[in-house]
């Protein structure tokens, strides 16, 4: 199995980081939706009451093989959101490790 976490901070927009947090974790429920090789996804958001240098969101997700995640990453829902983060994203950090 892949275990697949990747950070987000997000900008504010013409909405706040937090909205922009928001309507992320909407469009990703369209990823977990469509994406069959994704077997477990979520994406959490961090608490207003954390730090705020924190990054702002985590995908969370869980993949069969590495293939799976390839797959996961060229997936027309995938790019789709990855569009959104885009325009939204100041940072970005990431790991992809075997469990």
């Amino acid at each position: 199995m892949i275990k697949h976490i990747v950070m987000f901070k997000l900008k504010d927009t013409d909405k706040s980081a937090y909205e922009n947090a928001l309507e992320a974790k909407k469009r990703f429920e369209n990823v977990i939706a469509n994406v069959e090789t994704l077997k477990k996804g979520e994406l959490v958001i961090n608490s207003e009451k954390a730090p705020q240098d924190n990054y702002t969101i985590s995908l969370i997700c869980d993949f069969e093989d590495i293939d799976g995640l390839n797959k996961y990453q060229v997936h027309p829902a995938h790019v789709e959101f990855a569009k959104f983060i885009g325009t939204v994203k100041t940072d970005r950090a990431c790991i992809d490790y075997e469990f």
